[in-house]
């Protein structure tokens, strides 16, 4: 069973929101788009440059440096440059609390 740790509080991410998130050594963002929290890779897997404010919409993540896209849901590829899929994370929202598990 999957060990989850609290990183937030709901009230913290503010809509279409992002936030970075250090946990047992992985660099996660967080995002909340259209209401739903989201955790994935902090980096993009083309050139390793942060995700963080790339621009969301319809469920994906562009990186603000090159323009590749990912699905917030699975971290598809859905544009290039970049080829290989980002990580996601399950996480659980309980009361105002935000928590993710990185096991695997």
């Amino acid at each position: 069973m999957p060990e989850y740790h609290v990183v937030a509080a709901c009230s913290e991410l503010p809509d279409e929101g992002q936030m970075h998130v250090e946990l047992n050594g992985k660099e996660i963002l967080l995002v909340k788009h259209d209401g739903a929290f989201y955790a994935i890779d902090y980096y993009c897997s083309h050139e390793m440059f942060s995700l963080e404010g790339g621009d969301v919409h319809e469920g994906c993540i562009t990186c603000p440096y090159h323009g590749a896209e990912f699905t917030l849901d699975n971290g598809s590829v859905q544009a290039a440059p970049a080829w290989e899929s980002i990580a996601t994370y399950p996480l659980k929202v309980e009361n105002d609390t935000i928590s993710i598990s990185v096991q695997g």
